[in-house]
């Protein structure tokens, strides 16, 4: 048989899924390693999709998506953001994951190098080796709160740097850049002539702070417009398994967003669309209880953690909490947490899941129940001084 391609070869495992599946296997175990909001689906979401399928309307949509759920996106995206943008410039996707492998499509050549915070998601490097570029991750260090500073990030930039991730509020972080730090990260890539993918997928999700787009800061001039915008409505409208989301695209690359999402996916399913525009356009409790509850999820655990003298980074916004084990993980913390799920029946995503600099660390979801939450948290070994 023929080998695979060396790019495919290569991808490594993902250890969130690795630890996830693992605890699905292991009766009674409590998941805390994967972001799945909990909540049962608005009726109004539920009944919009079941009526796409009863009108039979199957069918190709355009390739950028049905227009009312377009502006309905743009909407949202200008009320949050301040910005004027136009429904022309917002491509309905197939979940934020495609989103960012479509922006990857359009910007990195093989060889390219692109900025990727570290900690940070582990799709943005798996997706960028599938294009055959190189990513290069930049330190978010425990000293600086786990905030990028822009010496770091530009000591990284070479002559075959072509983009730069930002992603605010982080997963797994749950930090959130301030305006004045985005505002230079824009500024950056201005001077230094990079693009921007900006992953928002937890827009929805910040507490005492605000939520700020790299979009606010770009300009709307063709030819000198840097920032893509990864949306989706996974997370903030709990749509995991419809597979939607929207990329925001630059003025003037239109008509080449449309030439590459047909050679992707053509264009993504009627229902999961017209579900996506009810959520968007009909009432939005269903985020504001979200909200509240990861909020005092947050609360719960953090005071947990206190009590145990293990330290973590507050955060400011998504839905996890970050926190160090290095007492008990003895510089493998991967290897601890298999064996704590064995021990103590608890899943948590192991710090290098998302980088070198997630070693002695994890990554807990707050998405779930209370009790199980506090549950699993307070099994955590004491830190002793």
């Amino acid at each position: 048989m023929p080998e695979l391609a060396a790019h495919a070869r290569d991808v490594p495992v993902n250890q969130i899924r690795e630890i996830t599946e693992a605890a699905w296997h292991t009766p009674g175990a409590i998941v805390l390693s994967i972001g799945e909001p909990g909540f049962a689906l608005p009726r109004h979401i539920l009944e919009a999709g079941m009526a796409c399928l009863d009108r039979d309307e199957t069918n190709y949509t355009p390739n950028a998506g049905i227009p009312a759920l377009r502006e309905a996106f743009a909407a949202r995206f200008r009320e949050r953001t301040g910005t004027s943008l136009a429904a022309e410039r917002v491509y309905v996707v197939d979940g934020a994951q495609q989103g960012l492998h479509f922006a990857m499509s359009l910007l990195l050549s093989p060889g390219d190098e692109i900025l990727i915070p570290n900690p940070g998601y582990p799709t943005f490097a798996m997706t960028s080796r599938l294009l055959n570029a190189v990513p290069v991750g930049y330190p978010l260090y425990p000293e600086h709160d786990f905030q990028p500073r822009i010496q770091d990030i530009e000591a990284l930039i070479t002559d075959r740097t072509r983009v730069l991730i930002l992603n605010s509020p982080s997963n797994p972080l749950g930090a959130v850049l301030g305006e004045d730090l985005t505002r230079q990260l824009v500024d950056l890539a201005r001077k230094r002539d990079l693009w921007i993918i900006s992953d928002e997928c937890y827009e929805a999700f910040t507490y005492d702070v605000p939520h700020v787009s790299p979009a606010r800061f770009d300009s709307d001039v063709p030819g000198e417009a840097r920032v893509f915008t990864s949306l989706t409505l996974s997370k903030t409208y709990g749509l995991t398994g419809l597979r939607i989301g929207a990329l925001v695209c630059p003025p003037g690359l239109e008509q080449k967003m449309n030439n590459v999402m047909e050679a992707i996916v053509s264009c993504v399913a009627s229902p999961s669309q017209y579900a996506a525009l009810a959520a968007l356009t009909g009432p939005q409790n269903y985020v504001r209880h979200a909200h509240d509850h990861y909020r005092a999820n947050r609360d719960a655990a953090s005071a947990v953690l206190e009590a145990k003298g293990i330290p973590y980074l507050s955060a400011q916004g998504a839905f996890y909490l970050w926190a160090n084990v290095s007492h008990v993980s003895d510089g493998d913390v991967r290897s601890w947490a298999r064996r704590f799920l064995a021990d103590s029946g608890v899943a948590l995503a192991p710090g290098t899941a998302f980088g070198s600099i997630g070693e002695g660390w994890v990554r807990i979801a707050l998405c779930g129940t209370r009790n199980d939450l506090v549950e699993g948290v307070g099994r955590l070994p004491e830190r002793q001084d």
